[in-house]
């Protein structure tokens, strides 16, 4: 008996269909093991001694694995052809030596590109022992990161309160988000003008042309500054008679792109689909793993963590058969196009993403889909296909045209497609920065011939700052500077948004402050690190690692001589030092000028107070010098106009309190709005109630404000109970409170003005008043290997869960719930049965327990770890997330 070892179940189970009684394949589920969260798992003063622990929810299938070893002949490594799969297969190697279950059966390591039947039988052909350089760079990459993370993260905590963590290439991402956001507050809008006019020729043909010359001096872009330059302008253009000086006539061809490799297809799925990159790599994962076909489970692409460009020749012999087929001759090229990746890093030696059969067309396959895999499926088969498509022929006309003095020049240009050749099937998505200058027509026009002046435009515009990254276009930008590996960049993106670095407004990235705060500090204090050209470097390290010119260890200790130093340094630095600093690099962002001669950084609540940046334990806001004084603190940022956050930072006066006839204000804190009882006395502290987020801030009175600082209030007793009935607002929002049992209600106002009738109508009911609970599942992902009983994907209160047989396990934050598939389900309900009832209780006191709303659990709130990222589902490799922290 052979043994083969895969990573994913549904893998698992086709390659035993190709492979036979012979043959036993067990999945390892993705990695077994992993360096613990924990300072010490890499011991840089042991020579780089590295630590590692079997993942809980890995051990049982190790045991299994194990005990199949003993009794094989052979045991075959057939993880993924990327550095983690080598990485996965040296680890379960690894673990088998360390149990000696072994026994003196062969080890062979064999790959393949795409899960078919001849791809597989074809690499069981051509074994080879596992790439020690591969797995030397995967170590080395693994330790830089576990350094970076657990030297850095403690620094930032103690340094800056409320950072979560730093990561190697992570914190060089976030600093090109912050980075693009200084650059849009920095913009300063320049008017411009320029002019266009509408001429007809002799025939009577339209066509517009552009000033571009006048009084024989050559137009810039900044020539006609305001609105009198262009109108002037404009009436001369008006007044003069026009001939055609000069007709350039040019081909031009436009090429196809190359087949996808990871970077460009979650480019293009977030430009032509709106998917996010993690959603690409679930819903590619998918394709790749395979569909039910003709009786057997058939992988409809190649591997998608690939930054190679190139096909098999027998994929690009059925390309151009297929082009010839559908477009005729015309379309085929004369030889087959050959391209070369031009990623900085390229390393992979396997294909381009491409459909494993190019005869397998999108309308083949569509009804065996779901919506998400049959979109993405016909991306990559017609970009597959364009890729050996002739090229477009266009002919592009530049017409220079001048007044009769010669004083004004214009210019029109135009294209013609002559021969559409790949456009007649894909044209790639364009991003912010496309210039579509292209598809205008020009009639016929020669030199010499007058021309007809009809509508003149002078047309206002103003300059643009830059845009902010979507998910595409800053993977473009990271690939460009040759910056972290194309199979981690969703891992990246999506722990930026996880810690609360980052938020996303329409598909783009905004840096929260907090991500504002950790990247100035790094740049103040560790800048080398987040050097794009040094993170750049660092990764051809690897790569030379990888190719087994480097050893791995003399990489780390040149990393770990200077980069301790450095910590070491800094550990000196008091915290007034830090906020210096960060006051002046953030001084434009967090002091804006509001207008000439004003302070941005006077106190509004005293004289002589001047803001600055503070520190407390839950992060930075700030706050006035004459601090205790002054009580005076406001966020970093204000936004205007911002809906419930208001954009006055001065204390408001709502009234006074009729009992105790003290004032109440309406203030801004470092948490948000809120309204407050009198002023601080010296030993104790005014009564404060936060105004709610759907409570608009504007709508705030005197009423509202008494009806909130007397939260939680009495609704009255039960008739049936005779127990008494709270309302309040608490953590989890509005609620009414009786005989122990918390019961939300649908909005804040009604917590402050429900009766008693009311209150007991929603006890009855026991439900959410106004947001009923679902019960019914948003899909079954599929029937439970173990049972047959369906996993139900559920909608809950703290997000999306999958439920089987009593147990509840919640998807990771930032994952798309509808590209969940089945083997994820499995792992993730296994890893949370694993946990056990203990677990549940230090999360929110006793087993099958709610906490209840406005009170914190009984186990508190666990401190996140150093360096920890949050973990999914093991399955797959967690959907394209990667595995190291990066």
């Amino acid at each position: 008996m052979n043994l083969v070892i895969v990573e994913s179940p549904a893998k698992a189970k086709t390659i035993n269909k190709y492979l036979g009684g012979d043959y036993q394949v067990l999945a390892s589920f993705g990695h077994v093991r992993d360096l613990p969260s924990k300072d010490g798992s890499v011991r840089p003063d042991e020579d780089f001694a590295m630590i590692w622990a079997i993942d809980d929810d890995a051990r049982k299938r190790l045991d299994d694995i194990a005990r199949a070893a003993k009794k094989a002949d052979k045991v075959i490594l057939a993880t993924d052809p990327d550095r983690e799969g080598e990485a996965i297969s040296w680890h379960v190697l690894q673990v088998l030596e360390d149990r000696k279950a072994i026994n003196g059966a062969a080890v062979e390591r064999v790959v393949f590109n795409e899960i078919t039947r001849s791809a597989v039988l074809e690499a069981m052909r051509h074994p080879r022992s596992v790439d020690a350089p591969l797995v030397d760079a995967y170590l080395a990459r693994r330790a830089l990161d576990y350094l970076v993370g657990f030297t850095l993260s403690p620094v930032l905590w103690r340094k800056l309160p409320g950072a979560r963590s730093a990561g190697r290439v992570q914190s060089v991402a976030l600093r090109l988000i912050c980075s693009r956001e200084a650059e849009i507050e920095a913009f300063r809008a320049q008017e411009y003008w320029d002019i266009d006019a509408l001429l007809r020729n002799e025939t009577g043909a339209e066509f517009l042309a552009r000033l571009i010359a006048l009084d024989g001096r050559k137009l810039d872009k900044f020539a006609l500054p305001d609105q009198a330059a262009a109108h002037a302008a404009r009436d001369r253009i008006r007044a003069a008679a026009f001939q055609v000086r000069d007709v350039e006539t040019k081909p031009a061809k436009r090429h196809p792109q190359p087949p996808f490799t990871t970077s460009t297809l979650q480019q293009e799925a977030a430009r032509k689909l709106g998917f996010s990159a993690a959603r690409t790599m679930q819903v590619a994962q998918r394709l790749y793993e395979g569909i039910e076909l003709g009786g057997e489970t058939v992988g409809l692409i190649t591997y998608m963590r690939t930054d190679g460009v190139q096909m098999a020749n027998e994929a690009i012999a059925a390309c151009r058969a297929i082009i010839a087929d559908r477009f005729g001759k015309d379309y085929v090229p004369d030889a087959p196009r050959a391209y070369r990746a031009k990623a900085k890093n390229a390393q992979e030696a396997h294909e381009g993403i491409r459909p494993t059969d190019l005869a397998r067309a999108p309308e083949t396959v569509r009804g065996r889909l779901d919506g998400d895999q049959a979109k993405l499926y016909d991306l990559i088969w017609t970009r597959a296909i364009a890729s050996q498509m002739e090229s477009a022929r266009l002919e592009r006309t530049v017409v220079d045209i001048a007044s009769a003095d010669g004083a004004i020049g214009l210019r029109a240009t135009g294209s013609v497609l002559q021969f559409p050749g790949f456009l007649a099937l894909y044209q790639e998505g364009r991003d912010d920065t496309a210039d579509d200058d292209e598809d205008r027509r020009l009639p016929s026009l020669k030199p010499g011939a007058a021309l007809d002046t009809g509508d003149v435009r002078a047309n206002q515009h103003f300059t643009e700052p830059p845009p902010r990254f979507t998910e595409a276009t800053l993977v473009k930008k990271l690939e460009e500077l040759g910056i972290g590996r194309p199979s981690t960049y969703a891992s990246i993106l999506s722990v930026l948004r996880e810690r609360d670095y980052v938020r996303m407004e329409k598909t783009r990235f905004l840096p929260e402050d907090k991500g504002r705060l950790v990247t100035a500090f790094l740049e103040s204090f560790f800048h080398r690190y987040v050097e794009y050209d040094f993170t750049a470097d660092m990764e051809e390290s690897l790569d030379r690692i990888s190719a087994g010119e480097l050893a791995w260890k003399d990489v780390l200790r040149a990393f770990w001589r200077d980069f301790i130093a450095n910590v070491d340094k800094i550990g000196e630095l008091r915290v007034s030092d830090v906020l210096e600093a960060l006051n002046e690099i953030l001084g434009p962002h967090i002091f804006p000028q509001s207008g000439p001669g004003v302070d941005p950084r006077r106190c509004p609540a005293c004289e002589g107070g001047r803001l600055s940046l503070k520190l407390g334990r839950y992060g930075a806001f700030v706050g006035c010098s004459n601090y205790p004084n002054c009580n005076y603190t406001r966020p970093l940022v204000v936004p205007e106009g911002e809906g419930d956050k208001p954009a006055e930072a001065e204390p408001r006066l709502l009234g006074a309190d009729p009992a105790t006839g003290l004032p109440v204000t309406l203030r801004t804190g470092r948490f948000g709005p809120y309204v407050q009882l009198g002023e601080p006395e010296k030993g104790s502290k005014p009564k404060r109630a936060s105004v709610p987020r759907d409570i608009a801030f504007e709508t705030v009175d005197l009423g509202v404000a008494l009806a909130l600082l007397a939260l939680p209030r009495p609704v009255g007793a039960h008739p049936e109970t005779k127990k008494e009935i709270l309302a309040g607002i608490g953590r989890y929002g509005p609620y009414v409170n009786h005989d122990g049992k918390y019961i939300s209600l649908a909005s804040s106002e009604e917590a402050l003005t429900i009766g008693l009738n009311r209150a007991v109508d929603v006890i009855a009911q026991g439900k959410q008043s106004g947001r009923p609970r679902t019960t019914e599942p948003l899909k079954v992902v599929g029937a439970h290997p173990a049972d047959g009983q369906p996993i139900k994907l559920m909608k809950g209160r703290f997000g999306p869960y999958v439920a089987h047989g009593g147990i509840n396990a919640t998807l990771s934050r930032g994952s798309e719930p509808e590209a969940l598939t089945l083997d994820e389900a499995v792992s993730l309900l296994a890893a949370k049965a694993a946990k056990g009832p203990v677990a549940r209780q230090a999360r929110g006191g006793r087993a099958g327990t709610k906490a209840a709303p406005g009170r914190k659990p009984a186990g508190g709130t666990k401190k996140p770890t150093a360096g920890k990222t949050t973990k999914t589902t093991r399955a797959a490799k967690k959907g394209g997330a990667g595995s190291g922290p990066d």
